[in-house]
């Protein structure tokens, strides 16, 4: 019968060391890890928990991937290299063929990424995963919420919808055929941290975020830390074929309210376009124009975010992104 420290041992850890590697990893009180010289340590953590992030019975593989997928799309945000993570582990039980699936779909991103599982802990509860992630970045170049100007175009990376498409389907709140649904389950459960995009949109663009709560809700976060309003395109947002393929009202709920599509969202001056077309193509990553950066009174009465059809008349629209305490 495995215990927490044979378990940590079994499935979270490894004794082979990249030359980039911690200088102390797993198995002490601490890690130690150093930035590179001339850069920034990056930080972010990030939380799933059963039922609320994703359903009971949940593939392990997918599971693995998702949890530090999460938390590496932070660091693609902030143009940030990654480094390191931990990761704390709530189990109901020990299931040894759910902790091998597990790790087999946590490694195999992480070292696709190069980044290294430096330490943290198991505990019995109910099964929730937290992972803390290292990344560096030269200050200068990190893109910041704060940054976004006025004037500054507003883009997308890949496309926004399927995950939230895929939700709808299993709740049965719109009917799939099942080769859509899964298709759109991909998105869902094996989300694509844009970490080469980020790095290549450093020093590039000025501000940007990853979209995990919805659109609505994200792009609020860098007009509100950047006292900037917005004017957006509905008819622009990216979605694929098959969001594409379904009603206006549910492709605009998924694209604007829908959360987990882990796509960026930032922001450049008109004169970089080129060179953002250029980091998406090197990258082999669409990007989409959908907006600009207006300038915010806060004194007026007036949205922070003015939607748009493709023929610029504004379109009156109630959605919003998804809150952790709303119920």
């Amino acid at each position: 019968m495995l215990n927490e420290f044979s378990l940590i041992s079994r499935y979270f850890s490894r004794h082979e060391k990249s030359p980039d590697a911690a200088i102390l990893g797993v198995g002490d009180d601490c890690a130690l890890l150093a930035p590179r010289p001339g850069r920034v340590l990056a930080i972010s953590t990030d939380m799933l928990v059963e039922d609320r992030h994703f359903f009971a019975g949940a593939d392990a593989r997918a599971l693995g991937h998702k949890t530090l997928a999460v938390n590496l799309s932070d660091l693609a945000a902030m143009g940030a290299a990654a480094r390191a993570f931990t990761l704390a582990l709530a189990l109901p039980s020990i299931d040894e063929a759910w902790l091998e699936a597990f790790s087999d779909g946590l490694y195999a991103l992480a070292d696709r990424s190069g980044c290294e599982l430096i330490g943290g802990d198991t505990t019995k509860g109910p099964l929730t995963l937290c992972v803390t992630v290292f990344g560096d970045v030269e200050a200068t170049r990190a893109l910041r919420r704060d940054a976004a100007a006025p004037g500054d175009d507003i883009w997308i990376s890949g496309t926004l919808g399927d995950a939230r498409l895929a939700l709808g389907g299993l709740r049965e709140e719109w009917p799939l055929t099942p080769e859509d649904l899964a298709t759109a389950r991909r998105a869902m459960d094996w989300p694509e941290p844009r970490l080469a995009l980020g790095a290549a949109l450093a020093g590039v663009a000025h501000a940007a975020l990853d979209i995990s709560d919805g659109l609505a809700g994200d792009v609020l976060h860098i007009l509100e830390r950047s006292n900037a309003g917005a004017r957006i395109d509905l008819d622009a947002l990216p979605r694929s074929a098959i969001l594409a393929n379904q009603p206006a009202m549910i492709q605009r709920q998924c694209t604007v309210a829908g959360g987990d599509d882990y796509e960026l969202c930032f922001t450049a001056p008109v004169t970089a376009r080129d060179a953002v077309l250029a980091a998406g193509a090197s990258c082999r990553v669409p990007v989409t124009r959908v907006g600009t950066i207006t300038a915010f009174d806060t004194r007026a009465d007036e949205a922070r975010i003015v939607w748009t059809d493709g023929d610029g008349k504004p379109v009156p629209l109630a959605l919003r992104g998804f809150d952790h305490f709303d119920d």
